[in-house]
């Protein structure tokens, strides 16, 4: 299946220069958004996983139905004050700023194999925070998934010793 087709392309937002990748149109496609998470669970299918973690807040969109489709159980990394209960917190840098994210401290048994799921691989910079997470809580990365990878971020570079899945790339 062709997904590029399924995926919308919005020039100049949100603001001019940027090429918006807007999966809300291959998400209303149930063929193709079945495709996509039977697509990711077969390729992960034999990493013993034990859990998936969805990065906010499109990661929860793939993150909980693969899940689903894989019998695991689901969990979120968020911004600063979304979760009740206690938290772990990184900061990591952006281009211009710092930004946030937080799990709960019983997202998952230390020694766990978690998949990391988001829309889209840019920079790594919010994913490679994410795996930080993950590590500091004795989680143990299997792989990361994602619907859209922006290649010319280079954003692999930043998680170049993982097993790394994304199923649409754009060079743009």
């Amino acid at each position: 299946m062709n997904l590029k087709e399924k995926i919308r392309v919005i020039p100049d937002f949100p603001k001019p220069g940027i090429s918006f990748k807007d999966i809300t149109t291959l998400l209303k496609d149930a063929e193709a958004f079945r495709y996509v998470i039977k697509t990711m669970a077969e390729y992960f299918k034999d990493k013993k996983i034990d859990m998936v973690v969805g990065v906010e807040s499109r990661g929860f969109l793939l993150g909980a139905p693969l899940a689903y489709e894989m019998g695991l159980g689901f969990t979120l990394i968020r911004k600063p004050g979304k979760l009740p209960g206690d938290v772990l917190k990184v900061d990591y840098a952006l281009e211009y700023g710092t930004d946030s994210l937080e799990i709960h401290t019983d997202s998952f048994k230390p020694g766990s194999n978690v998949l990391l799921v988001d829309d889209l691989l840019a920079t790594g910079g919010t994913i490679a925070a994410a795996a930080n997470l993950i590590e500091r809580l004795g989680g143990k990365i299997a792989g990361f998934a994602f619907l859209v990878e922006l290649s010319a971020l280079e954003g692999r570079k930043n998680l170049k010793d993982y097993d790394i899945l994304t199923l649409v790339q754009y060079d743009d």
